[in-house]
């Protein structure tokens, strides 16, 4: 319910965002920047960590590297990005994990689109640090990899972001038992695209 609460606030956020008959703010370009303020919110998906939800908020930075690449509809930009986590909760059944992660590389590929809405699929991981074992039992030192599939929509004066993400949560055997958490997830964020001086 609670993300069926966070879509609808979204989706009304965007329709004001869209109101304006202003241009909209340009897309990604190359030699351009991405800049990103998001959330997000899910829940577990497999045995034992099922009952686990997660919520998470944090920034990204992204370069915009190549020019429009590819044939046809895979035509697009590859962005490469980094996302800092300053809150990272994991709600699990014995109690509530509190922590922080970094994610060093985010690879995007930014579909080529004409008009205000820009497809994109997003692969990246990092590393998480919590005050207590996630899952309970293991370890506080965790490791991210998350796959997305996302849109911008480029309103007047920013970007709007909504995507369904999978993110697995795994120590990578650094103790045992390593049970891993999956988790399916909807990511929100707001932010802006720059781009470079001619």
């Amino acid at each position: 319910m609670k993300a069926i609460g966070m879509l609808s606030l979204f989706c009304g956020l965007l329709l004001v965002g869209f109101a304006s008959p202003v241009r909209a703010q340009d897309g990604p370009e190359t030699d351009g920047h991405e800049i990103e303020f998001w959330t997000t919110g899910g829940h577990g998906t497999n045995g034992s960590t099922q009952h686990t939800s997660v919520w998470t908020a944090g920034f990204r930075y992204g370069w915009i590297i190549t020019a429009p690449r590819g044939p046809g509809l895979l035509r697009g930009r590859f962005e490469y990005a980094v996302d800092a986590v300053p809150v990272f909760v994991v709600f699990q059944p014995p109690n509530t994990a509190y922590g922080a992660a970094i994610n060093p590389f985010a690879l995007i590929w930014n579909f080529d689109a004409h008009g205000r809405v820009v497809p994109y699929i997003d692969l990246g991981g990092g590393v998480l640090f919590t005050n207590t074992q996630v899952p309970p039992g293991t370890s506080r030192i965790n490791f991210t990899t998350s796959g997305a599939v996302g849109l911008h929509f480029l309103a007047r004066k920013v970007t709007w972001t909504a995507d369904v993400r999978f993110m697995h949560i795994s120590n990578a055997n650094l103790v045992k038992p390593n049970p891993g958490i999956n988790t399916v997830e909807l990511r929100l964020g707001l932010g802006w695209f720059t781009h470079p001086h001619h």
